[in-house]
């Protein structure tokens, strides 16, 4: 593993009255940071109740550790969480998206956690087939995904790479910002992720159910398609909720409150 990181960003938006409610913190996907969470979900859950945070991890947003992000592991995302929930004064329930996810679910194989929401996940067989998938169907995305520079996104890249992770209705606005905060990711942790991803079962000592699990897919999406969600809740030993609509990046989709009131369906049951 490599060096803690201590300088993380964290987005916090807390209720406006005090409350007896788990904080919540929420764990972006490959590519992006914490701000993705922070014009639609984290005022939605204050408001609620719920003490939310976002974090970006190491070499992502305003978070240090960006000269060192091409050696970062996913165990050291896993290190970024811990170190920021051990902040926030109790146990939080952890929503991870996408790679986020993967980290909440290596996070489950090896202690026990609060709850873990699971949105738009890596498959149970990693990325590697993911991979395969797209480069099939999608010949130009790959090799765009590869020669990714988010300081010289071209308009071809950009037309290439929209369909996967942002649904045609979505505010021109929010992926302009979106793509501000565009970054490149770890090779190793894409490799970390590239073959079979789980470790375990949920729970402290890999008991089905020790620790509360909720998968969350979108019926649009195409990198974690349906199929895919449903595979890791299988895992789980759970149902997987696919909502109507929506591309990869739900939480910045016009339909996001839909979303979010599934995650907070579930976290209401959550101890």
């Amino acid at each position: 593993m490599a060096a803690p990181e201590y300088h993380l960003e964290v987005r916090t938006r807390l209720p406006a009255r005090a409350t007896r409610k788990p904080p919540l913190l929420f764990i972006h996907g490959g590519y992006c940071d914490a701000w993705c969470w922070e014009p639609f979900f984290l005022p939605w859950f204050a408001a609620r109740g719920y003490p939310a945070h976002a974090l970006s991890l190491r070499g992502h947003g305003e978070s240090g550790g960006k000269e060192m992000l091409f050696i970062a592991s996913l165990d050291d995302y896993v290190a970024d969480v811990e170190h920021v929930a051990s902040t926030l004064g109790a146990p939080p329930i952890l929503i991870g998206h996408s790679i986020g996810a993967a980290i909440c679910e290596r996070m489950l194989a090896t202690r026990p956690l609060r709850g873990a929401a699971l949105v738009a996940p890596v498959p149970p067989a990693g990325l590697m087939p993911v991979a395969a998938r797209l480069a099939t169907s999608n010949p130009d995305y790959l090799p765009h995904m590869a020669q990714l520079d988010p300081s010289r996104m071209s308009v071809d890249m950009m037309t290439t790479l929209r369909p996967f992770y942002f649904s045609s209705a979505v505010e021109p606005r929010l992926l302009a910002e979106a793509l501000r905060h565009l970054h490149g990711e770890s090779p190793r942790v894409l490799y970390d992720l590239s073959l079979r991803l789980h470790w375990g079962m949920a729970g402290p000592r890999g008991k089905p159910g020790a620790t509360p699990v909720f998968v969350l897919g979108a019926q649009g999406d195409r990198i974690s398609t349906p199929e895919d969600t449903r595979a890791t809740a299988a895992h789980h030993h759970t149902t997987a909720t696919i909502l109507p609509g929506m591309a990869h990046m739900l939480m910045l989709d016009p339909a996001w409150q839909t979303a979010a009131q599934a995650l907070a369906d579930w976290v209401a049951t959550v101890d």
